[in-house]
């Protein structure tokens, strides 16, 4: 064989690799692109977590330093406001006066987008921050206190309403909120102490309907409220909940539960994805067979002619 004969075949084979490598190039493009749409949810949620712990570990932290005074000034004017959302209770120990210092600071609140606590709900692995307020800003960050319910600091007579986005891809927030039943637990933690709610009812509205988040007298609620249907928000879904004790051995139980649920279905959309990748894998191994198979047949029939 001759030098030339050699370098026709290296150069042969040369094009066939480059041949095999632009043909391998629209799977590994649909590969990389499937994985990039999968993983940019996970990561950007996980990202979220991390800010979220530390701001929760920060307003934990900060709310130790405070003293007794002060604790008890901010739930002067937390229970002032509260008493100003419902004037027909027939003996107010708040003056006209309190509950004006009350709204005042409330407004104050919601123009710094204060921190006024965080809220726990184990069955989902859900702890975010509440900030006052419900404004877009807001709600892109965490949970807002809805203005004109009561603020979460418990007590008869009042029902704090807290609300969050659901379907964000940079956070999971409420998304999952729809998972809840009837007998879970959440846990409000304020500035003073960690208030426990049961779930009591669930229940779909329409956006007009303002009925279910009144105050009920005697009663102590806390209702979760997000959009739904999921993407489309055209209702809201309230998961209204009683004050009951809070026990703090039964809440790591709990969290122990839910976050197993959350990874269950995190490994639900990997299988998923994993599956996906291998159909269209086989789908383009059998197209290849075939162009293999034809280019055979022809080049037999072009060898007997």
């Amino acid at each position: 064989m001759s030098n030339n004969d050699i370098d026709q075949i290296s150069i042969k084979r040369k094009a066939n690799t480059k041949k095999k490598k632009k043909s391998n190039l629209p799977f590994i493009l649909i590969f990389l692109l499937g994985f990039g749409v999968l993983m940019y949810p996970i990561i950007t949620r996980w990202y979220y977590r991390v800010e979220s712990k530390n701001v929760i570990a920060t307003f934990d932290s900060e709310k130790e330093k405070l003293s007794k005074e002060e604790v008890k000034r901010r739930m002067e004017l937390a229970k002032a406001y509260n008493s100003s959302l419902h004037n027909e209770v027939t003996e107010d120990p708040y003056s006209d006066e309190k509950k004006q210092e009350g709204r005042a600071e409330y407004a104050r609140m919601i123009e710094i987008h204060e921190y006024i606590g965080h809220v726990q709900i184990p069955a989902i692995d859900v702890d975010i921050p509440i900030y006052a307020g419900t404004s877009e800003d807001v709600l892109q960050k965490g949970a807002g206190h809805l203005e004109g319910t009561s603020l979460p600091i418990g007590g008869l007579d009042t029902h704090t309403v807290i609300t969050a986005h659901s379907g964000l891809p940079t956070a999971t927030l409420f998304t999952h909120l729809s998972k809840l039943q009837i007998g879970d637990k959440f846990y409000i933690h304020n500035f003073a102490e960690t208030l426990a709610y049961q779930v009591d009812q669930i229940k779909v509205i329409e956006p007009s309907e303002f009925n279910d988040l009144l105050v009920v007298k005697g009663k102590d609620y806390a209702t979760l409220l997000t959009c739904t249907p999921y993407m489309i928000n055209t209702h809201r879904l309230l998961v209204r909940g009683h004050r009951v004790e809070y026990v703090k051995d039964l809440i790591d139980k709990e969290l122990l539960e839910g976050k197993k649920n959350i990874w269950y279905m995190y490994l639900f959309y990997i299988v998923l994805f994993l599956l996906v990748v291998l159909i269209i894998s086989t789908l383009y191994y059998i197209r290849k067979r075939r162009k293999i198979s034809k280019k055979l047949k022809n080049a037999n029939v072009d060898n007997i002619k």
